[in-house]
């Protein structure tokens, strides 16, 4: 994963192909020398038995995509604010406050919901809440009031904070009880996965359009990844 996350840095550099290369190469050797020392553990390190479960699956690629969505937004908005909307540091730091805000104040009540309604359908609608909210920021005006921004910013935490709880419900509960710990660790492995590669995207985003447009395209490739997700999570609901 280490040579995974650097070729993924290497490639957003436009770095020369050998760089890229060179750690992609490690990362398949590695990769398939760590399925064949796994292959038949009743508790691999890597459960890919666990993906053969198409709840189990489905729920671990909407995480990948959300988090995604997640790193393109949260690199790429400070430099929106500053460099495009031309709001002070202090500011920024304001405005980003408001997306965390409300995905604390949405995440316990979608949650408690999750008892009712399916995973797949509060997954899939928050996260089209959020692909909506990251193109509303992308289209802001040059010079917008400041209650614009946040109400788009807390149009994407309240979407951010009805996939994450039901997500992660649906998660554990479509793996085996005696498997939580390998559950647990995918978890973490596609939060991880999914952020890094969108802080790479905005690397590549910026070095594609420069400083002025390159959040804008990051915000749109971010609702791109968020509408995926959200499309990944309405299929859970066909899932068994």
């Amino acid at each position: 994963f280490a040579a995974l996350i650097l070729a993924l840095g290497s490639g957003a550099q436009r770095a020369a192909w050998p760089l890229v290369a060179a750690p992609l190469a490690v990362t398949l050797v590695a990769g398939a020398l760590l399925l064949r020392r796994q292959a038949g553990h009743p508790a691999p390190m890597l459960p890919l038995d666990l993906l053969g479960r198409p709840m189990f699956a489905l729920s671990t690629v909407t995480a990948m995509a959300a988090f995604a969505a997640q790193g393109l937004a949260f690199v790429s908005l400070p430099f929106y604010f500053e460099e495009v909307l031309h709001r002070d540091p202090v500011s920024t730091g304001f405005l980003m406050v408001s997306w965390a805000l409300i995905v604390a104040l949405a995440a316990p009540i979608a949650g408690r919901m999750s008892d009712r309604h399916p995973p797949g359908l509060l997954g899939g609608v928050g996260l089209a809440f959020l692909s909506l909210g990251m193109v509303s920021l992308a289209l802001l005006p040059a010079e917008p009031h400041t209650l614009d921004i946040v109400l788009r910013m807390a149009l994407c935490g309240a979407g951010f904070g009805f996939f994450q709880s039901p997500n992660l419900k649906a998660l554990m509960s479509s793996a085996p009880p005696e498997r939580s710990g390998g559950a647990s660790g995918v978890i973490g492995m596609a939060r991880l996965i999914g952020q890094t590669s969108g802080a790479a995207l905005v690397a590549l985003c910026f070095g594609l359009a420069g400083s002025l447009h390159g959040p804008i395209w990051a915000l749109g490739l971010g609702a791109m990844f968020a509408g995926l997700a959200s499309m990944a999570s309405f299929a859970r609901l066909w899932a068994r």
